[in-house]
């Protein structure tokens, strides 16, 4: 599949550093302004790119997260990426680049969910209604997402573009993508396992309370593994990116430092 990718940009085209952000689900790429303007990527290549089928953008003919990897990787390699970045489901992705071999950098995953213990259990319940009625249960998430996202610590008019682009999507297409999703977070017996046999310098991230979590046994293998930093960030955020930006640039700073 030929992917027409939707980017957002910012520091020097020429830099010789270049990061590939990858959205949480439904986001688009623009979703990573935020940590886009912070003064210490200024000298950074950042390119965020809206993965197939979220937030309105075209869908893929394979919604697998596998599929998004290869995709994802692909582009990593055609904008000679050093770093990937990726949020929430798009964490996924980034933990499948490495995972596969598709991409050898260090990767920054933030609110990564490893195992469906880590989701929360209405994702499921959703799922399971999807079966017998379809995409309307997605097409009720999505009028849900103004109460979802009224507390992200962002100006007003911000908070409403991000809200617009969320409500983009195509319930039906939402279906197939959080099906896939679920079924990728199922696949694997130790995915924490996974990350650390992948052998490239990791960073996992979680707020305190709020973008989930990971198992203690998730927790014990990342711990343990030479290659992997786990980090809790104190108190309560739903979207990382937009609302702890100054903590993840230094996150990424220091993992531009270990290419």
């Amino acid at each position: 599949m030929t992917v027409d990718w939707e980017l957002c940009e910012s520091g020097p085209a020429d830099a010789d550093r270049t990061v590939l952000l990858l959205p949480g689900g439904l986001n688009r790429a623009r979703s990573y302004q935020e940590l886009m303007a912070q003064p210490a990527l200024a000298k950074v290549h950042l390119v965020a790119a809206t993965l197939p089928g979220h937030g309105g953008t075209p869908p893929p003919d394979d919604f697998s997260v596998e599929n998004a990897a290869r995709l994802a990787a692909k582009l990593a390699a055609d904008i000679e990426c050093k770093v990937a970045v990726g949020f929430s489901m798009g964490a996924s992705v980034a933990l499948e680049m490495v995972a596969s071999g598709a991409f050898s950098g260090p990767v920054v995953l933030l609110g990564i969910s490893l195992s469906l213990q880590d989701e929360p259990v209405f994702l499921r319940v959703l799922d399971r209604l999807g079966t017998v009625t379809g995409s309307l249960p997605f097409a009720a998430m999505r009028q849900m997402m103004g109460s979802m996202t009224k507390h992200i610590r962002v100006p007003e008019a911000r908070r409403a573009e991000l809200l617009d682009d969320l409500r983009k999507s195509d319930p039906p297409v939402m279906r197939q993508l959080f099906r896939s999703y679920l079924q990728y977070l199922s696949r694997h017996d130790s995915p924490a396992a996974r990350l650390c046999d992948a052998g490239v310098p990791a960073w996992v991230v979680h707020a305190e309370k709020g973008d989930g979590g990971l198992t203690d046994g998730e927790r014990s293998t990342l711990e343990a593994c030479p290659n992997t930093n786990v980090i809790t960030i104190p108190g309560t955020s739903f979207f990382l990116p937009n609302e702890e930006p100054e903590r993840i640039a230094e996150l990424l700073v220091e993992a531009l430092g270990r290419r």
